[in-house]
């Protein structure tokens, strides 16, 4: 789905797992050729914090293994104040974290780690500010 706003071209370069968008003002579009504003935008993976696995499952209690340490990382990086041990065992510790980012991103509070919090994890963990 496309859509012009005025004086902003949005180019977005959705990875698996995860997306960014870039807005780019019309003339810095017209000037530059199209893949030169998506070569400035990262593959997934390529510049990640946190590199346990490419892999994004939904995980819930009782998940286990590099998916979790992958979640576990992301949940660390993404928040202030967060310590959860990237040990690869999603228990009620990383459910609760898990719960916090949710709330923080403003997305639904299940406490799974799903395509919709894969997302936002991978956004905010390599993001620069955190969520909260």
């Amino acid at each position: 789905m496309r859509r012009v706003v005025p004086g902003v071209a949005l180019v977005a370069s959705l990875a698996l797992g995860g997306g960014t968008a870039l807005a780019v003002p019309q003339s810095a579009r017209s000037e530059a050729p199209r893949a030169t504003v998506s070569a400035a935008l990262p593959e997934h993976g390529s510049v990640d914090v946190c590199n346990f696995t490419k892999q994004r499952p939904t995980l819930k209690t009782g998940s286990s293994g590099s998916a979790v340490q992958q979640a576990q990382c992301y949940l660390n990086n993404a928040m202030t104040g967060t310590d959860v041990d990237v040990d690869g065992d999603f228990g009620p510790v990383t459910e609760s974290a898990t719960q916090r980012f949710q709330r923080c991103a403003g997305i639904t509070v299940d406490g799974l780690v799903g395509a919709q919090t894969w997302s936002f994890l991978v956004f905010w963990a390599n993001s620069s500010n955190t969520v909260c």
